[in-house]
């Protein structure tokens, strides 16, 4: 797989999440995913109830994808930017860092 391939997964990725759209067919079955505030998801039945408690508190989202640094070595790639979003709570946010490493 080349760089630009890997980037693209990551890339919609990352656009599945903003868009609603399922995602889980990116996701490899002994994936580890860390969210704070929950801890770590290992393997699909995890990860899958980590977004299903992530989605009933969020109502909207969206990840500035113009703005994203990419770091890619190897089998390994970083993005590392910010997003803006809002609870269901009302409780707003405009410009939260984040940093996702895929490998």
């Amino acid at each position: 797989m080349t760089d630009d391939e890997r980037k693209s997964i990551a890339s919609e990725y990352l656009k599945s999440l903003d868009y609603k759209r399922d995602f889980y067919h990116l996701i490899a079955e002994d994936a580890e995913v860390y969210f704070p505030n929950w801890g770590v998801a290992r393997g699909a039945e995890e990860y899958k109830k980590l977004f299903s408690h992530l989605g009933a508190m969020i109502e909207d989202f969206t990840h500035f994808h113009a703005y994203i640094n990419w770091i890619i070595q190897g089998d390994m790639v970083v993005a590392e930017g910010s997003s803006k979003g809002k609870l269901k709570t009302g409780e707003t946010w405009s410009d939260s860092k984040w940093c996702d490493v895929f490998e």
